[in-house]
């Protein structure tokens, strides 16, 4: 029970009564203002402004209207002056009819705030219309017995205008038998009786041919004629008499056409002709003839149109029945008609709103009127909306609704309402009226434009194009219009090291990012940068986005040989015993390689070598070594030169050239062979003796050599513990740490020293830090594995 209560709560009908009976403004006293019938179009009748006790500018930013029930544009106000001008000519006669007054009610709609005036605008009658009779002749039969006295009734004219201007008075022709009397039949309506002034004789006249005139009240008055023709008839004593002088009759206005109205009987005591009565209607008006329709013979009355009552509720006819010899007698007839629900509710729209701004408070959307034509419960009415809309109805004076908005709009949810008004009376059987409104919701800059990710993360190759397009950021807006309008910028970076101008670029329409110049992988791996979307409302809001760009490598480095040095300085010999075992580490090649991942992957290969066969590279780690035994067939000295490749794709490469020399053992004095001697021929004994000297000489140096290797050889250990000072230059460092550089398989350590300011070189080579993992070892490499000082040149 409780939710059918809740139900009925929320359904949100209205029931509105015809009559607002205490409420404001119900029962004030309209404003009336007057004006003649055909009076001109723009005739000026008051100041709206004056009458109100408003100001001009007041009136109009009220949104002052004009609403009528007819919606008829009777009447035009001028914004800028107030003044209410007539805006056509008005016919009271077609407005009205025979009603007095002519009232044309209207009422004045104020939007802001809401209120409302009664007014009327009168309408008086001028004399633009003549008495008319529907008949031009009359034809009238009267027994030459007739008594003076004797009265006879006669066809009223018809005069559209009313009070002083309608029928006043009727006039017969000059004679001596007859004379007219004017009656009032009590309904403001006159009608003319021929009244006979003495005793006919139709042996001297048999026919009379009289003019009757029609007189209404005009200045100047206004006349109608009709020709009265009276036979003079033998003596009929006896006039019709009706059983009933008064008829009274209700008829349902959607009674069928054709009906029975009612009937009406009279009877006459004479016989023959004189006895034969017909029926027919006396001085009936227009309206009448055009409704009713009456049988001469039994005096049915039916239908001849269709009734309504909200035009006539109320007929008043006079029905005459005559007899054959001339005589009549008359009866009324009133008929009332009886309201049915035959009207569907009307709703007058006076103002729409639309559209109407989102997060609005309560708002003004519709000002309209309902109107049912009915009367009793048929005129009552009910009005209502649909509940899941965010309106409601508030009722208001003189049967005026507002639509307001419930609660603010979000045009996000819904960009539009389509609202129906639904208006049902209270007849037997119901019936409604519906009215469609369409209700837009404008925008108001209320969402900030969203990202599709909070982050982003794009890839570039290195050494780009500049100007690439490197990726895209997308952000959307739920507003509509510019608030939906989404313009990207590049925030201020948190690392204020970070040159993001020069790095990347965006598109301040789409979202598209651009790399500005080439990026180095080695010198630059990510960087990130935040994004910010904004729209183009009042105020703008914004959003904010964070990108990550990661470079991604390209083999644009070639390997970097650290050891031996290819700098083109003197090149570095290796000293290789010739009782050297197979697979004895003669040197290592070794190289990096600035780039990363598979690019930086290193591969060592012999590319030539003075006698191949005898020394072996590993691909590697770029370990050099022997191959097999060593023989005195051997030369002495041999020429390597190794390729260092990456792994890149495209793949780099370098090469390193190794001077390795076969030695006897490290005692053996050395001395580099020439690379070139001329050849001379020895013709004289002075040649034999330079050459004697210079093998003395050379004898007395290597032991020199050997003696000062001998000494460095100590010093070089008692140091070993210490550290190599660094010479200044380009080399890039006293140690080099390859950590699990490339494809080596272990970290190795190697010391390099030169000596500043020494025309020669001097190299330290120490073996790795982890041991050599070959599965051989000898005594002799004990030997080789000790540091050996070269000092002599290369």
């Amino acid at each position: 029970m409780e939710a059918r209560v809740v139900r009925a709560v929320q359904k949100r009908q209205v029931l509105f009564l015809c009559v607002f009976l205490g409420m404001s403004l119900a029962g004030a006293e309209p404003l009336r203002y007057f004006v003649a019938e055909e009076t001109e179009r723009g005739t000026f009748l008051t100041n709206l402004a004056k009458d109100l006790g408003l100001g001009v500018g007041e009136l109009r930013a009220r949104g002052t209207r004009i609403v009528s029930d007819q919606n008829l544009p009777f009447l035009l106000l001028n914004p800028l002056t107030a003044d209410l001008i007539l805006n056509e000519k008005l016919d009271r006669e077609e407005l009205c009819g025979p009603r007095e007054p002519c009232v044309l009610p209207f009422q004045l709609l104020l939007e802001k705030p809401f209120q409302i005036f009664r007014a009327e605008l009168r309408v008086r009658d001028i004399n633009d219309h003549s008495p008319v009779f529907l008949d031009r002749e009359i034809s009238l039969k009267i027994l030459e017995s007739t008594t003076p006295g004797a009265a006879f009734l006669l066809e009223s004219a018809q005069d559209s205008d009313v009070g002083t201007n309608s029928l006043s008075n009727y006039t017969i022709s000059p004679n001596a038998y007859f004379h007219i009397n004017v009656h009032d039949s009590g309904e403001g309506n006159i009608y003319p009786e021929l009244v006979l002034n003495q005793v006919l004789d139709r042996e001297e006249i048999p026919e009379f041919s009289l003019t009757l005139t029609a007189l209404d009240g005009g200045s100047p008055p206004r006349s109608g004629t009709a020709l009265v023709r009276i036979l003079v008839l033998d003596i009929n004593d006896n006039a019709p008499d009706f059983l009933q002088s008064l008829y009274k009759v209700q008829v349902p206005e959607n009674s069928p056409v054709g009906s029975i109205v009612v009937s009406v009987s009279a009877r006459d005591l004479d016989t023959g002709s004189n006895g034969e009565i017909a029926y027919a209607f006396s001085y009936a008006t227009e309206i009448i003839l055009k409704t009713f329709q009456i049988n001469p013979t039994s005096g049915s009355l039916h239908l001849k149109a269709e009734l309504d009552y909200e035009a006539i509720q109320t007929y008043t006819l006079t029905i005459q029945a005559k007899d054959g010899g001339g005589l009549s007698g008359k009866c009324t007839v009133v008929i009332e008609v009886t309201d049915i629900n035959d009207n569907r509710p009307e709703l007058l729209l006076s103002s729409l709103t639309s559209p109407i701004a989102e997060n609005s408070s309560e708002t003004v959307v519709a000002v309209f009127r309902i109107r049912d034509r009915d009367s009793g419960n048929n005129g009552k009415t009910a009005c209502s909306i649909q509940d899941d809309l965010p309106f409601i109805l508030k009722p208001s004076v003189e049967n005026f609704y507002t639509l307001v908005t419930e609660k603010p709009l979000d045009r996000e949810r819904n960009t539009e309402y389509n609202i129906t008004i639904t208006v049902t009376d209270l007849g037997t059987p119901r019936l409604k009226t519906e009215h469609n409104i369409t209700v837009l919701v404008s925008d108001v800059n209320d969402n900030a434009p969203a990202f599709t990710q909070t982050s982003y993360t794009l890839f570039v190759r290195e050494n780009n194009s500049p100007a690439l397009h490197i990726g895209s950021i997308s952000a959307t807006d739920r507003d509509s219009g510019t608030n939906a309008q989404v313009t990207y910028s590049l925030l201020p970076p948190q690392d204020p090291h970070l040159p993001l101008a020069s790095l990347v670029s965006i598109n301040a329409d789409n979202g598209h990012l651009f790399a500005l110049r080439s990026l180095d992988y080695e010198a630059l791996q990510a960087f990130e940068f935040r994004v910010g979307a904004a729209d183009r409302g009042s105020p703008a809001l914004s959003s904010e986005a964070l990108v990550r760009v990661l470079v991604l490598d390209a083999n644009d480095n070639s390997p970097f040989v650290l050891y031996p040095l290819q700098n083109g300085s003197a090149p570095c010999t290796e000293l290789v015993p010739r009782a050297a075992e197979p697979g004895y580490l003669v040197t290592k090649v070794v190289a990096v390689d600035g780039d990363s991942g598979q690019n930086a992957w290193l591969s060592y290969q012999l590319l030539k070598a003075t006698e191949p066969g005898l020394f072996g590279v590993w691909a590697h780690n770029g370990e050099v070594r022997t191959a097999r035994l060593l023989s005195e067939r051997d030369a002495a000295k041999h020429r390597l030169v190794v390729l260092v490749k990456d792994n890149g794709e495209p793949p780099r490469s370098v090469t390193a050239t190794l001077h390795v020399l076969l030695v006897d053992g490290f005692s053996q004095p050395y001395l580099p062979l020439p690379e070139a001697v001329p050849v001379q021929d020895q013709d004289d004994s002075l040649t034999v003796y330079l050459v004697v000297a210079l093998a003395s000489v050379s004898s007395l140096f290597l032991l020199s050599v050997l003696l000062f290797v001998a000494v460095q050889l100590c010093r070089s250990r008692a140091a070993s513990v210490g550290r190599c000072s660094v010479p200044e230059g380009p080399f890039p460092g006293h140690l080099v740490d390859v950590s699990h550089t490339g494809t080596l398989s272990q970290s190795y350590q190697y010391e390099v020293c030169l000596t500043g300011g020494s025309r020669t070189n001097e190299f330290k080579f120490l073996k790795p830090i982890i041991p050599n993992l070959l599965p051989q070892s000898t005594g002799r490499e004990v030997e080789e594995n000790r540091p050996f000082q070269n000092n002599l040149g290369f």
